[in-house]
């Protein structure tokens, strides 16, 4: 499997990401701070989607409903070299499905999460899954 983006930007404004028929903008300047996301945000955004495109996944295959799942993910950055570090990750199924095995989905989402196993390759990640009811 192969998978291609694009990418332009345009000077001291911002830049701009094209996915098949989606795109998204990124700030490359100070000014845009506050109101675009940055490249070190984008790529953790990059693991929520890995973890929640997972989730449905393995909804199907361990057989349990969920309403939605909500995720939320801090990381430390270190400065010397600049590099990510310390991922965590919290992770909030909403189901009232008596038969979620948390653990069991956790291990999953570990195993088989394809951005999750590029990134735990060269930093800690550690994260929760709470049900929420």
């Amino acid at each position: 499997m192969e998978y291609k983006s694009q990418a332009s930007s345009i000077a001291n404004q911002k830049a701009t990401i094209a996915v098949k028929s989606s795109s998204i903008d990124f700030g490359i300047t100070s000014e845009t701070d506050l109101s675009l996301p940055n490249p070190a945000e984008l790529f953790l955004s990059s693991l929520s989607a890995c973890i929640l495109k997972n989730v449905e996944r393995f909804s199907q295959f361990m057989h349990f409903k969920y309403e939605r799942a909500e995720i939320e993910i801090t990381a430390t950055r270190l400065e010397k070299p600049p590099r990510m570090d310390n991922i965590f990750y919290e992770l909030k199924i909403y189901s009232k499905d008596d038969d979620l095995n948390l653990n069991l989905l956790k291990k999953n989402i570990e195993k088989f999460g394809t951005i999750y196993n590029t990134i735990k390759a060269v930093c800690t990640i550690t994260g929760n899954i709470k049900q929420i009811k």
